[in-house]
């Protein structure tokens, strides 16, 4: 049988072909979008990888528990601020954990950010009402930013919960101190270290009861056996420093500075310190090189508050030298840098007087003005003293006041503030 075939038309069908291209074509499209979308959806974990591959990712972000240990190593090797900064992270990650919350807490006050570790303290009691730590923290903190007295109830509530807290008995010895109920301080304190020897803030606090009461020695032995527990805090030793330093005991102070520097070169409060006991045994060739160091470093952030203390000690040293053009000017620095502290203004005063002269107007002004200050702040003996005699000089000296009339209010003596380190 013969077929006839018209050679005009294909010999594979138009519409078979055309079926095939339409279905690869839909296929492709279908896998196309289904890559992007994988894109889209792992685009972090994609680039993760990518940047992995030539070296350039950036580390995981650690869990809280992993912030928290290393924060732990910090504190123990003297790096309060580092240990701050991990414990903010982990807190941050799981922000009604009382683990972190009372280490964080912790932190806060060694670094002396009372306020915000008051906040972290009522964090802690909301966020675990049936456990001591908040409490103690919230009290701590509360004593160190001047709320003793509202503190003690604070860590009473914290002893319904657990009396053998050691922590809770730490915060009512410092706040019982600072309401000058001494004996409930002692016992608090004594309490605090009986519960937990290994505890430095236990200790300090205990040592702060006894300067108190007159307990020198006893609380120098504190002091040591705190440093003894963590040799790399720096607190303590200014603490024991000073102790030494009320015991003339200059040379175990000075050593005890030194040891701050060991551990710490650009410590500016050591610096400082060491200035004002070099200065304290009349060596004043070394105190001015220990001023002169704390204001270099210092100067790197004018807002630090160690500057203005610098240049009035510095300028104590110069007026006591009799070198009143270089007192006025620290002094005056101490002024600009928004110090309080009357001797930045007494002295700048009397050293005007002592110039004579043209700076007659100035001394009278700025005692003066001093005397108003005195009165405010409720400073007593001997600034009240010498600040009236200097007055009294610029009467009987500068022909411009002969005759000129001395204030006479005699403002109270104001009470001593609680002893803190540093």
């Amino acid at each position: 049988m013969y077929i006839k075939r018209d050679y005009s038309q294909p010999f594979f069908s138009n519409r078979r072909r055309r079926r095939g291209f339409w279905r690869f074509f839909l296929i492709y499209i279908i896998g196309i979008a289904a890559f992007l979308f994988f894109v889209d959806s792992q685009f972090s974990r994609l680039q993760m990888m990518a940047l992995s591959a030539i070296g350039q990712a950036p580390e995981p972000t650690p869990f809280a528990s992993q912030l928290a240990t290393d924060a732990l190593t910090a504190y123990q090797q003297g790096n309060i601020q580092v240990a701050e900064d991990l414990l903010a992270r982990a807190v941050e990650q799981q922000p009604s954990n009382i683990d972190y919350l009372y280490e964080y807490g912790r932190m806060l006050i060694a670094n002396e950010q009372y306020e915000e570790a008051v906040g972290i303290g009522e964090r802690g009691v909301q966020a675990a009402p049936n456990d001591p730590r908040g409490y103690a923290i919230q009290a701590r903190a509360m004593d160190f930013a001047g709320d003793s007295a509202n503190a003690i109830p604070v860590a009473q509530a914290g002893l319904q919960i657990d009396r053998y807290f050691a922590p809770l008995h730490t915060a009512l010895a410092g706040a019982y101190s600072s309401i000058s109920r001494y004996q409930q301080a002692l016992d608090a304190g004594e309490e605090a270290v009986r519960l937990d020897p290994n505890d430095p803030d236990a200790r300090r606090a205990y040592a702060f009861a006894l300067i108190w009461v007159g307990e020198f020695e006893a609380a120098v032995e504190q002091l040591e056996r705190a440093i003894a527990i963590n040799p790399n805090l720096a607190a303590p030793y200014f603490e024991l420093a000073i102790m030494y330093r009320s015991l003339e005991r200059y040379e175990e102070a000075i050593a005890t500075y030194e040891l701050v520097l060991s551990m710490q070169p650009d410590n500016i409060r050591a610096y400082l310190r060491l200035c004002e006991t070099f200065f304290q045994v009349r060596d004043d060739s070394q105190a001015t090189g220990y001023c002169d160091d704390a204001i270099q470093r210092a100067s790197i952030d004018p807002t630090n508050p160690d500057l203005a203390e610098a240049y009035r000690q510095r300028g104590q040293i110069r007026y006591s030298r009799r070198n009143y053009e270089g007192a006025i000017e620290d002094f005056e620095q101490c002024v600009s840098l928004g110090s309080e502290d009357i001797e930045c203004w007494y002295l700048r005063g009397l050293s005007h007087y002592y110039l004579g002269g043209e700076h007659c107007d100035e001394a009278w002004n700025i005692l003066n003005d001093s005397m108003v200050r005195i009165s405010q702040q409720g400073i007593g003996e001997p600034v009240l003293t010498n600040t009236l005699d200097g007055l009294r000089l610029v009467t009987d000296n500068c022909s411009a006041y002969f005759g000129r009339a001395l204030p006479t209010e005699i403002p109270p003596t104001q009470v001593p503030p609680t002893p803190i380190g540093g």
